[in-house]
């Protein structure tokens, strides 16, 4: 019997991560033009990203009931414990799903023991919190101690999230008619965070690519806590100069201890377009879990 750790591909967590830890990700569906593909396991980013520019129609939705029994199912069969830290129920419908599967695979391994924590982040916000719990399981902290600080880097986990394009999340009913032709015309960029509930909001509005990169980084300094001694992740679609630059001004402003670095994939990318770029990070720290981390 082992303790696992697993998540899903809407955490944007970097194959680098995946690899070191033998992480199990389970990979969200994407539908392009009525054919489901599967992020990070039958498409990647850099194929989806030439897809989504040719205009094609791309829809997503969350894993559902059946597929997670079918993931779960080979866990309880060899007895193991799981920890699974899934999407924000403020986006999408990922935990109920993953509880009802849970429901059934109990009914014929009634002695299955599964924790699924709602992460309330999206993308690499709680790919960054799987890291750290990597991290920590690696340097042989208890599974109590695990799952404890599981709930509280979610709790305390930071989004600073820009987009370059508009397109998306206006077809993506998440902006009006009115603001994405005004926005558009005055080259405006939205700041958006992951809110208390787990959703996505738009707190500001900036002019210009340059100057919402810098916002976010600004933000990081107004919320972040003991950053110095902090992981913390950058993630973005295509646009690598912005993530190169973002990453270098929290190593020159903030003197962040390591940064995780991922791709968007088709999940998120989905319904922001390539043209994105965020940080995620800690607004507060404990010392006894930073104890377990590199």
């Amino acid at each position: 019997m082992a303790f696992q750790i697993i998540t899903d591909s809407a955490s944007d967590i970097p194959e680098s991560v995946i690899t070191k830890y033998n992480l199990y990700v389970m990979p969200t569906p994407v539908t392009i033009e009525g054919t489901d593909y599967f992020d990070g396991k039958t498409i990647f980013p850099e194929e989806f990203y030439e897809i989504q520019a040719s205009g094609k129609d791309i829809k997503t939705y969350h894993i559902n009931q059946y597929m997670f029994h079918e993931h779960f199912l080979p866990y309880a069969k060899r007895g193991d414990e799981v920890l699974y830290i899934c999407f924000s129920t403020g986006i999408a419908g990922t935990f109920n799903a993953a509880n009802l599967a849970y429901d059934e695979v109990k009914e014929e391994y009634p002695d299955f023991k599964l924790t699924i924590i709602d992460s309330r982040c999206a993308s690499v916000g709680y790919g960054l919190v799987v890291t750290k719990l990597l991290q920590m399981q690696k340097n042989g902290a208890p599974k109590e101690l695990i799952i404890e600080a599981a709930h509280f880097f979610c709790e305390h986990m930071e989004h600073a999230v820009t987009v370059m394009q508009l397109d998306y999340l206006f077809k993506g009913g998440r902006l009006s008619r009115t603001s994405f032709l005004a926005g558009t015309v005055l080259d405006i960029k939205p700041i958006i965070i992951v809110d208390e509930n787990g959703s996505l909001s738009a707190v500001e509005k900036v002019r210009g690519w340059k100057k919402a990169q810098k916002r976010i980084l600004d933000m990081v300094g107004e919320k972040g806590k003991n950053l110095e001694n902090q992981m913390v992740a950058v993630v973005y679609g295509k646009d690598r100069e912005s993530a190169d630059f973002v990453e270098e001004q929290l190593r020159e402003r903030y003197h962040v201890k390591d940064i995780l670095e991922s791709q968007i994939g088709c999940a998120i990318g989905a319904h922001t377009g390539p043209g994105i770029v965020a940080v995620t990070f800690l607004n507060d720290t404990n010392e006894k879990y930073d104890a377990y981390l590199d």
